[in-house]
């Protein structure tokens, strides 16, 4: 699911001498919220850590470590059929993680993932295959999967997942969106009403980095 941080902050008694541990640098708070004139989320199951940072305009960057789950990233509040475009580093291809177009919808309740690249772990295993498209030099494969009493952007939910998990993976592009709506209308999976709409980084029970730009074309 969803994305990231869990950092613990202590605090000395009056007088006390401050713990080294309160030197180290804090990154920014799980949450949703706007940066630079971009919509953020920051989501963690609260296993392990994870600091995340937005930084100028679309860019940011988050650094995890033995985490259980967390996806984080910047984009757009509500999402839409734009082009995304990003760029950066990725430092997942060797865990569990994936980097992808990452966003919710309402009526119905929807997650969806187009995933860019995915580590050791590909998200649609043991998932139908519903079809696929050629979209943005590469064959994307569309799958559906259901998620039961899961964190949801409306709290412990049941929903479906849509995914789109391009075949040659890369860490930089476009990739346009309209493309998997309609491909994914076209199998029968339809969307709701546009939560918001990120280029996350997802990691799951592992250890990584990211440092990524994101900018609609």
């Amino acid at each position: 699911m969803l994305g990231s941080s869990v950092l613990v902050a202590l605090t000395a008694a009056a007088g006390a001498i401050a713990s080294p541990l309160d030197l180290i640098t804090r990154g920014t708070p799980a949450g949703t919220g706007t940066n630079n004139g971009f919509f953020y989320s920051f989501w963690t199951d609260g296993a392990g850590q994870v600091e995340y940072n937005n930084g100028p305009a679309g860019s940011y960057d988050v650094t995890w470590r033995n985490v259980g789950n967390f996806v984080a990233g910047k984009g757009w509040n509500p999402g839409a059929n734009r082009v995304v475009t990003y760029n950066g580093t990725w430092n997942g291809a060797s865990v569990n993680s994936y980097l992808s177009v990452y966003g919710w919808t309402r009526n119905p309740l929807i997650e969806y993932y187009v995933v860019e690249s995915f580590g050791t772990y590909n998200p649609s295993s043991g998932a139908q295959k519903l079809g696929s498209i050629q979209s943005d030099g590469s064959t994307y494969d569309i799958y559906r999967t259901q998620r039961v009493n899961q964190p949801s952007i409306d709290g412990t939910s049941t929903f479906y997942q849509f995914w789109s998990v391009r075949q040659q993976k890369r860490v930089g592009g476009s990739v346009t969106m309209q493309n998997h709506f309609d491909a994914w209308e076209k199998a029968g999976l339809k969307l709701g009403t546009h939560n918001y709409q990120i280029l996350a980084t997802e990691g799951y029970q592992s250890s990584g980095s990211a440092k990524i730009t994101v900018e609609q074309s």
